[in-house]
């Protein structure tokens, strides 16, 4: 039998730069090690084509390092240790110029109708080539096709295949190394995620896809002390500050629906991460009428020592054909949630404080600014795509679409068949205290976190009579060459 090389050596999917040149104080990216094994002579016999398309999406750094991982993914450094950081803007310039140069050898194309149409039969069988040397996994292959968000689901018996469908766009570098669409400014779907998403979908059933990042319940009782001490001082808020940031020390990460090595994880975490800046006014929001949280608090104000924001997901029910061979995904909302956490004997109790009004409008705004706010910082177009695809992948997996279509998909559900990148596990986040002394109490950091349950929204579904039509629009247009058309 003849030995498959593992996708992550064959493939270092593009990963979406940071949005921010905001960097830590101090804080500087270290690579982190591959925990990738040497390929085989074999293996490495089939890298080389790929290298000249695919190695510069991977990141900034040796080859070997670019190759086997360590991605910047939404502005963030993750280091050996776990530590979430943001990315320097000079490492965010590299990486920058190393993938356009990769995607001058070629990329997706622009939709001339409005919906690119995707084989997943074909792009499965691009991906099983590539996987055991073959045939290199060309650049529209790791982009989806340039998809920028999936729309419409069809499946299709007598070609044994299930065909994605939305708008595309041609591939361009930002100057802070985001992979886009050239004529949206949209960051493109990625094949990585989706197969993340095909393979974790099934074990998020129960509690969904999130991460959090929230401090210590010890550290925070502790804090607790701080501020009721004669240390905590109006007079000197920069030492103040300084010293909470001591006692709260690092905040926990925590991930659950899909591994805490994946970019899928990366994603979920950069946004959290990024919200949580913009919130404290530690990072501008990019948009002259979204200030920071703090900001916007008057004085004089009840508010939380510790206000909790978190991201959530909606779409409206997801129409489909009375056959149930094609599906349309439509309203995709992610909105800023918040509630008020109080100190306790404990640690925090979740949610028991009074209603922040300050901080309810805060995320009201958010919410009502969120698409355009996605143009400034891409990551939360990012987090935006990767539900979508969780969506789809529960909508596959739940209807039993590949049985429908007669598709195997076991080579992109099987992780030994096609082994794709790991990345190095995030575990803590350094506390960095922004804050004010509003209504006679310190204002600190912010908490919360991301998550959404993508069975809950493919479970949803009304018929319609408009879907069936489309499908059969697209599936006419179809040629016999290539994996996908318009």
């Amino acid at each position: 039998m003849k030995r498959q090389a593992p996708l992550s050596h064959l493939v270092a999917p593009p990963s979406l730069g940071g949005s921010s040149q905001a960097t830590t104080r101090g804080c500087r990216e270290r690579q982190a090690p591959s925990r990738q094994k040497v390929p085989s002579r074999v293996a490495v016999r089939f890298m080389a084509p790929l290298m000249a398309i695919l190695l510069a999406f991977a990141g900034a750094g040796s080859a070997k390092a670019q190759f086997f991982g360590g991605q910047a993914v939404g502005g963030i450094s993750i280091d050996a240790s776990g530590i979430v950081r943001n990315v320097e803007p000079g490492a965010l310039d590299e990486l920058s110029a190393t993938r356009r140069k990769a995607l001058a050898g070629g990329g997706p194309k622009a939709s001339t109708d409005g919906l690119r149409k995707v084989s997943l039969a074909r792009l499965t069988k691009a991906v099983e080539a590539a996987a055991s040397g073959k045939a290199p996994l060309p650049a529209d292959a790791v982009l989806m096709g340039g998809l920028e968000r999936i729309t419409h689901v069809f499946v299709d018996p007598d070609g044994h295949d299930i065909i994605l469908a939305g708008p595309a766009d041609a591939a361009r570098v930002d100057s802070k190394g985001n992979v886009l669409g050239a004529s949206s400014g949209l960051p493109l779907l990625q094949l990585e995620d989706f197969i993340v998403a095909l393979r974790a979908v099934d074990g998020a059933r129960e509690g969904g896809m999130l991460c959090s990042i929230d401090p210590a319940p010890e550290r925070v009782a502790d804090l607790q002390k701080f501020l009721k001490s004669q240390q905590a001082s109006a007079a000197d808020p920069e030492g103040t500050l300084r010293k909470m940031e001591e006692v709260l020390g690092p905040q926990n990460v925590r991930i659950g629906g899909v591994p805490t090595d994946s970019r899928f994880a990366r994603v979920l975490v950069a946004a959290d991460y990024r919200l949580k800046r913009i919130g404290m006014g530690l990072e501008p929001s990019g948009l002259n009428d979204l200030p920071s949280y703090l900001a916007t608090v008057p004085a004089g104000a009840t508010v939380g020592a510790l206000p909790r924001f978190w991201l959530e997901a909606s779409y409206d029910p997801i129409a489909r054909d009375a056959d149930e061979l094609a599906f349309r995904l439509s309203g995709r909302k992610i909105a800023c949630l918040t509630e008020n956490d109080v100190f306790a004997k404990d640690g925090v109790k979740r949610g028991a404080g009074p209603t922040d009004k300050v901080a309810q409008k805060w995320c009201d705004s958010f919410s009502a600014k969120y698409d355009t706010l996605a143009t400034k910082h891409p990551v939360f177009a990012e987090l935006a795509n990767c539900v979508d695809l969780a969506v789809v992948a529960a909508l596959i997996q739940g209807q039993q679409l590949d049985r429908k279509a007669g598709l195997d998909l076991s080579p992109l559900l099987d992780a030994d068949r096609v082994r794709l990148p790991t990345y190095q596990s995030p575990s803590t986040v350094p506390t960095v205290a922004s804050g004010v002394k509003k209504g006679g109490r310190w204002v600190v950091s912010a908490s919360g976190g991301i998550q959404f349950q993508p069975w809950g929204f493919a479970t949803s579904t009304v018929e319609s009579d408009d879907v069936a039509t489309t499908r059969t629009a697209a599936l006419a247009a179809r040629s016999d060459a290539g994996w996908w058309w318009d």
